[in-house]
């Protein structure tokens, strides 16, 4: 698993970005996949799952994770539920000590933030979709409800499919250029006429420092490139696979 040092330095709070690495799925899942909508054996999903929360220091039910449609729909969790009852949504924050807030993704960016001294920490889920919809502000937003303060959260962007890996259509750029021309920064010309490179990475990263997050760490891994750390959409869709395993990152209070 990779941790980062913004978040590593805060006292009384355990976070992960789990790689592919370290569990018992075979094929197209080998080996962490911790994805409950995957066509993967549900035991194996399971076992999975009990050993990212093992790390994590939780009980296996006290991991939960979403029903992720891409939304900029964010909850506050106090208490877990079932692998069955999984609220559509794409960001969760919380209060609760032992309670561990799991995002699941393959390219799309894991974002974990924590308040260390308002002891409040959250979760989301954003994809070039959920991040332009609002799905980082929304985060802040319910922390802040929950006592955080704007100025002292830490955020860290976790692996996520790299700029040189992240090739998108022309219609592409014109939605995200029209909030702010200085968005430009984060597109790059490709190869093929009219394609652009996308910095999802860095296009969030700029949106929580907009949204006064003044502490951001960022991943420097490419889930797309790097098959061996992660699971990656692009890359089975490349390759016509069938299905794709969901790499975890998940963030906790302890108590």
């Amino acid at each position: 698993m990779i941790t980062l040092g913004a978040l590593n330095d805060l006292n009384g709070i355990r976070h992960a970005f789990f790689t592919r690495e370290g569990g018992v799925s075979t094929g197209l899942y080998a080996s962490l996949n911790c994805g409950l909508g995957s066509g993967d054996d549900p035991a194996a999903v399971a076992e999975n799952r009990a050993r990212a929360a093992g790390r994590m220091g939780v009980q296996p039910e006290r991991l939960v994770s979403l029903y992720q449609i891409h939304s900029a729909t964010c909850l506050v969790v106090d208490q877990p539920w079932g692998p069955d009852q999984r609220p559509q949504a794409d960001a969760m924050v919380t209060r609760t000590p032992g309670l561990a807030l799991g995002i699941l993704t393959a390219d799309c960016a894991p974002v974990l933030f924590a308040d260390e001294r308002a002891r409040v920490v959250g979760a989301a889920h954003a994809g070039w979709k959920g991040a332009r919809g609002g799905v980082v502000e929304a985060t802040i937003e319910r922390m802040i409800e929950l006592g955080a303060r704007r100025e002292r959260i830490v955020a860290a962007v976790g692996p996520c499919i790299a700029m040189r890996s992240y090739e998108v259509g022309p219609e592409f750029p014109g939605p995200i250029l029209a909030e702010d021309d200085r968005n430009r920064d984060f597109f790059a010309p490709s190869r093929r006429e009219g394609h652009f490179l996308f910095d999802l990475a860095g296009y969030v990263g700029h949106r929580l420092a907009k949204a006064g997050v003044e502490m951001v760490a960022r991943c420097p891994n490419d889930t797309l490139a790097e098959e061996s750390r992660f699971f990656s959409y692009r890359r089975a869709c490349l390759r016509g696979e069938t299905d794709y395993g969901r790499g975890l990152s998940a963030i906790a209070l302890q108590p």
